[in-house]
């Protein structure tokens, strides 16, 4: 708003005439004040000069008189029909004629499930979820096979039973995750969407929480991280489940076995956030809470530069990063290699293990000769099922890409 000359003037608006905004919500952070409106999620980031001249056009002053307002206060005329473009342009500006005060700004706004929210996120049910924590790691002291292990994937010698469950029931598992997320944004009276996606041939869910530039960054925390904490509780909640459903002999029956390998892969789930080289949702609590603004890119390139300069390569151009990125990069790319070295660990401990008892399995089958007709009929279908995944991500992603060719020519 500040450090350029320009005039109180417009051809297309009446300066006389009061705007009528709709009512908006303001989140001082620093030198900038984010202005929005919560019930379209509809947000902007503004120096707090232009802010306070947005707050006086809301409290009913004309744009001659905020005008005169703010060259009285800052010592520079200001382009309100510029402003008052842009306002529109974000939905800001009623259409109608009445008054932005019918429905004052800063108000406690009700979303639907907000008081489920509030439920699952208040003092007893934290009491709740520590306590069924703790019961599991209990039980799995007590029982060794209820500790996670590759081999609780096969709860069945059917390697087609097995993918068809694991695949299936991910996704309630899924879906109490995006939801945690979305209910504890919902909690704090954000219009939280929680969406069904898809990437290539398989269903993902998706939270928008774009309402959370609206509060304060310390208030962010549990909208982010309610995803994991769902995580854990639905671990604890499966072991604890196979743990009754053990036999006199010690081995969990098939509802138990079955409880064992959803809790395996969504241990595997969990695991996945602690990849920093990812945008997850440890990613997004470092950077909300220190403040960045492309922590991701910035240290992929303080990795890159270190490598180029152990080369003897010039370094990539840092002078368009931002400074809190940079600072912050300095200790957060070393997160990065961690989540490199994670990822090869599980890979090494789960992914390896798991895909060669699978495929030596249904090898051995084919070709030892001690295979049933079943057990031949049921490798056949596996092999079958995985070849078909595999064409369709080939044919979706061609598609894709001939889409992206046909609409850039």
């Amino acid at each position: 708003m500040r450090g350029r000359r320009v005039v109180a003037e417009n051809a297309g608006v009446d300066l006389e005439r009061v705007v009528c905004l709709y009512p908006l919500e303001y989140l001082d952070d620093g030198d900038e004040v984010t202005v929005g409106r919560l019930d379209v999620d509809s947000y902007a980031v503004l120096p707090k000069d232009g802010a306070e001249l947005v707050r006086r056009l809301a409290e009913g002053m004309t744009p001659r008189e905020a005008a005169d307002w703010y060259s009285g206060a800052y010592g520079e005329s200001v382009d309100v029909g510029d402003l008052l473009d842009t306002l529109d342009e974000l939905g800001f500006i009623r259409s109608d004629a009445r008054s932005a005060t019918e429905s004052p700004s800063g108000e406690t706004r009700s979303v639907r499930w907000q008081r489920l929210g509030r439920a699952l996120f208040s003092f007893p049910a934290w009491v709740c979820y520590g306590a069924l924590t703790v019961g599991a790691v209990v039980a799995m002291a007590r029982s060794p096979q209820l500790v996670p292990h590759y081999r609780n994937i096969f709860f069945t010698k059917s390697f087609t039973i097995v993918e068809v469950v694991l695949f299936f029931g991910q996704f309630p598992l899924l879906l109490i995750h995006e939801a945690f997320h979305a209910l504890a944004g919902r909690r704090r009276g954000i219009r939280s969407r929680l969406s069904i996606g898809r990437r290539l041939i398989y269903i993902v869910f998706e939270t928008s929480l774009d309402g959370l530039v609206m509060i304060p960054r310390r208030r962010r925390v549990l909208p982010i991280m309610a995803g994991m904490l769902a995580d854990v509780v639905v671990l604890a909640v499966l072991t604890l489940s196979a743990s009754v459903a053990i036999d006199d002999t010690g081995t969990p029956a098939l509802f138990g076995r079955v409880c064992l390998a959803l809790a395996y892969t969504t241990l595997l789930r969990l695991s996945w956030q602690f990849y920093f080289y990812l945008r997850t949702d440890l990613y997004v609590l470092f950077a909300t809470a220190l403040g960045c603004v492309d922590l991701h890119d910035v240290a992929k390139g303080v990795l890159r530069n270190a490598f180029r300069r152990s080369l003897g390569r010039p370094a990539l151009d840092e002078s368009s990063w931002h400074p809190t990125d940079q600072r912050v990069a300095r200790w957060y790319a070393w997160l990065m290699l961690a989540g490199y070295l994670g990822t090869i660990v599980v890979f090494l401990v789960a992914v390896l293990p798991t895909a060669y008892h699978l495929f030596s399995g249904v090898l051995s089958r084919f070709f030892g000769g001690a295979a049933t007709s079943g057990e031949l009929l049921d490798s056949a279908v596996f092999v079958g099922l995985n070849l078909t995944q595999i064409l369709l991500v080939v044919l979706l992603a061609g598609r894709d890409r001939r889409r992206k060719t046909t609409t850039h020519k």
